[in-house]
């Protein structure tokens, strides 16, 4: 019954998170309409930093002291380029394929383990990713008219894969603050260059909605790490997939984006895909 309790309790925080990780992305999207890109994601960076400023004060300079700053390099350009993509993508695409792609990084995970960290991969694991790159290859309009921002968010994809492997080799050694800061830090750093010959001064609703990012996906980032926490992703990852519904909804809700019948069906082998892979134990 413990379980069980757990399981649900998981399930929750999972769910609870998508939807915030999409009523982020719905932000993301109605702001794109009046600011650049580049302005968005750098103060998406510096709210998160704001949001750590008081943990990296009390622990001073110990809480930068790394033997891994290569690692940590590699996790945060990989993670802003990521970001960039990702946030180009919701304010060209619909916000239901954008989560869709997005849902692939499960898929592309224990291929990048597997070059980068000798973990073995399973004859399921390869169907999987058959499975789900053949519904890639639906949502990217097999009719001959590809929108490219859909391929600039399956780049975010693969960016955010090898993000979240360099962290999987960081956590062996480093802390937990000291890799979100280094990321906070070299990502608000990044994000600045551009604002030199892009720099448009937001107004003060734009700032309240730039806040809303920050804060919706931080909230998210708690929830997920919550949810994890109470369950093992086996039983619990397949829930991730419900920020392409939350997507969905908000798109039609707001915008009046549907999915259109090959997203549709790419949806379905990209869930399929994720489950088996969730399912799927790696090794050494």
């Amino acid at each position: 019954m413990t379980n069980r309790q757990s399981i649900l309790r998981g399930a929750f925080f999972i769910i609870a998170s998508e939807l915030s990780f999409a009523l982020g992305a719905a932000i993301i999207k109605l702001v794109s309409e009046s600011l650049p890109n580049e302005s968005i994601v750098f103060f998406r960076n510096l709210f998160g930093l704001m949001i750590l400023a008081p943990l990296l004060l009390r622990n001073g300079t110990k809480s930068l002291q790394t033997d891994c700053l290569h690692i940590h390099l590699v996790r945060s350009v990989m993670g802003i380029g990521a970001m960039y993509c990702f946030f180009y993508a919701i304010a060209h695409l619909s916000l239901g394929n954008t989560m869709l792609i997005k849902s692939t990084i499960p898929l592309i995970i224990p291929f990048v383990s597997a070059v980068w960290l000798q973990e073995n991969i399973s004859h399921r694991v390869i169907l999987a990713g058959i499975l789900g790159f053949v519904g890639v290859f639906l949502v990217l309009k097999p009719d001959g008219d590809t929108n490219w921002a859909s391929l600039v968010a399956l780049s975010s994809s693969v960016m955010a894969a090898i993000a979240f492997v360099s962290v999987r080799k960081l956590s062996a050694t480093e802390p937990t603050l000291r890799i979100v800061s280094f990321f906070a830090i070299i990502a608000l750093s990044i994000s600045a260059i551009p604002l030199v010959w892009t720099w448009q001064t937001p107004t003060l609703i734009q700032c309240f909605l730039l806040m809303g990012v920050g804060l919706a996906t931080t909230i998210g980032q708690i929830l997920l790490t919550r949810g994890y926490q109470n369950a093992p992703a086996s039983s619990v990852g397949i829930f991730t997939y419900t920020s392409v519904i939350f997507g969905t909804f908000l798109g039609w809700l707001f915008w009046s984006e549907l999915l259109d019948k090959n997203s549709f069906f790419g949806a379905v082998l990209i869930v399929l895909a994720g489950s088996i892979v969730l399912r799927t134990k790696i090794t050494k």
